[in-house]
């Protein structure tokens, strides 16, 4: 006899999961012991949300969907902020939760929510497993729904009296598929050469969806072939190498920003793999540029986007077959190349600064002397985000890992971890504020139970710096956004790993260095001080146009 936890971890390792992230229940008590016997490592987690947060980022970095697991009613709606971020970040994810029985009742509404009603609005799919026969079905489904385009989450709730069941004869494993995309209707293809031979200024954006793993390989031979210059979103860097003359940039801010120069005088921009839940560079107005989407998804009409062509289908495969109808045929294809040379030296001032603490370009610049082209950086949420999508240069793709969709604060640490865990032989930063880095500062005794190889960087200004900005932009007073810190050495020591802090700017980077050489699990705190920085973007965007509107 097979119990339903046994098909259901069964039907994982069918798909190739080789690791669960989470906190286990007592309504999973059936699955934690099918999985010890099985070939997948359970990875326990001090919360579920960074549970969440890792199991999203092996998607992101992967393609092939993460797994977390968490137990009923809090613990499954504590997965809810992960399923947002992927849903939003498109990373395909399964949540695997546990219930009560649901055919007996012997603890009346005891810890139960609806989890499937709460996982419905942030999720492709959300079921529930009622019988033990359905199961090999359904994850196979589950795992198909949450890779195919838009790839996002999906949830999967195992009540603990179906868990527990028995089948015989168990029912058959159903065998994974590739899932391929179809490349662009030909009449879209020649409609997107034409534009882009009629333009006069012609512009590249790499949007969200370019950094999906299957995306890379098209997008470099594009750009080489019809040799337009490129600009991208937050989420775009790294898909194309940043040291090619064609980058202009990266839209650090909506509007206004140094790379809006380009966006400003082009007639045309290719959106490539752009996608609307990503904070926007604002590309569309009145007498602003034809805009071409081209993507897997059509495009989402959005006041800030309405694009005047599509081209809908496997990016790579569609770039090739556009670059084909163009190559050698455009005598205006560098014409914004002249704005290159201004718009990155002003993106590199003030990177040599020796105060301390240190600006945040010359922080910028620090990470990126002892971070290799393959080592990755993952970013939380705060101030340094601008600078850091401004001004550290890629050359490989998700390498610099940022969330740009639901923004939330918290994800940094954990999505260091995962690409610690998926790369044991590359260099992995994550870089944190001080607010940031608290929210799942527990999960550093995680990464020293794991023996991962990880440096931790906590930027300290005693405030959420980002809010505070805005609020400053906005004429508010300043209120309500400070707050105090632990000695971050103590902290990280506390858990067993290492702390480090910088008294000088110059000590950055050998701190950095010896920590990655020394490896383990390092902490290293610096202060920064953002005023002098506010007061600069303030300047740079109410220079070039009184502030309306949304500014970030």
């Amino acid at each position: 006899m097979t119990k339903a936890s046994d098909l259901l971890v069964a039907a994982l390792e069918n798909e190739g999961v080789d690791r669960i992230f989470g906190v286990p229940g007592e309504e999973n008590l059936d699955v934690l012991e099918s999985l010890r016997k099985s070939r997948i490592e359970l990875v326990l987690t001090r919360h579920e949300q960074p549970a969440a947060f890792m199991a999203a980022t092996h998607g992101r970095l992967t393609g092939r969907p993460g797994v977390c697991l968490a137990t009923l009613g809090p613990g499954a709606l504590n997965l809810v902020t992960g399923a947002a971020y992927a849903q939003l970040g498109a990373m395909p994810m399964v949540m695997i939760t546990g219930q009560k029985g649901i055919m007996s009742s012997r603890q009346a509404g005891f810890q139960i929510v609806d989890t499937v009603a709460a996982m419905r609005p942030l999720t492709k799919l959300t079921r529930q497993i009622v019988s033990p026969a359905t199961i090999p079905t359904l994850v196979r489904d589950a795992f198909r729904v949450a890779q195919e385009e838009r790839p996002g989450p999906v949830h999967l709730e195992l009540p603990e009296d179906v868990a527990g069941e028995e089948i015989e004869p168990a029912p058959p494993l159903i065998p994974p598929h590739p899932i391929e995309i179809p490349v662009a209707h030909p009449a879209a293809l020649d409609r997107a050469a034409a534009m882009i031979l009629a333009a006069e200024r012609p512009l590249v954006m790499l949007g969200a969806a370019t950094s999906r793993p299957r995306a890379t390989q098209g997008l470099a031979g594009f750009v080489h072939r019809t040799r337009i210059p490129f600009f991208t979103t937050q989420m775009g860097k790294g898909t194309l190498p940043a040291g090619s003359n064609l980058y202009m940039g990266t839209a650090a801010l909506s509007e206004r920003d140094y790379v809006h120069e380009a966006i400003e005088r082009a007639d045309l921009i290719i959106a490539i793999g752009h996608d609307t839940v990503e904070k926007p560079p604002f590309l569309m107005g009145p007498n602003g540029p034809k805009v071409i989407h081209l993507s897997y998804t059509p495009a989402h009409v959005e006041q800030v986007y309405f694009p005047h062509a599509e081209v809908v289908g496997d990016v790579g495969p569609s770039l090739e077959a556009v670059a084909d109808r163009l190559e050698g045929r455009l005598p205006n294809a560098g014409a914004l190349l002249p704005l290159r040379e201004g718009i990155l030296a002003r993106i590199a001032d003030r990177a040599e600064e020796g105060r301390f603490p240190p600006t945040p370009q010359r922080l910028v610049r620090d990470v990126r002397r002892v971070m290799p082209e393959d080592g990755i950086v993952a970013l939380d949420n705060g101030m340094y985000k601008i600078w850091f999508a401004r001004n550290y240069r890629t050359t490989v793709a998700n390498t610099l890992l940022l969330d740009n969709a639901l923004a939330t604060m918290g994800a940094g640490l954990p999505s260091a971890m995962m690409a610690a865990m998926l790369n044991p032989g590359r260099r992995v930063l994550a870089v944190c504020g001080d607010g940031g880095f608290m929210m799942n500062s527990q999960e550093m005794e995680t990464a020293v139970r794991l023996g991962l190889n990880l440096v931790v960087l906590v930027l300290e200004d005693g405030a959420y710096g980002m809010i505070r900005w805005k609020q400053s932009v906005d004429d508010f007073p300043d209120f309500g956004m400070t707050f105090g810190n632990p000695d971050f050495v103590r902290y990280a020591e506390a858990y067993g790993a290492r702390g480090h802090r910088v008294a000088t700017t110059e000590e950055l980077v050998p701190t950095l260095e010896a920590a990655f050489q020394a490896g383990g699990v390092h902490l290293i705190a610096v202060p920064i001080d953002y005023s002098e920085n506010k007061r600069v973007l303030v300047d740079e965007l109410r220079a070039r146009l009184s502030v309306t509107g949304m500014i970030g």
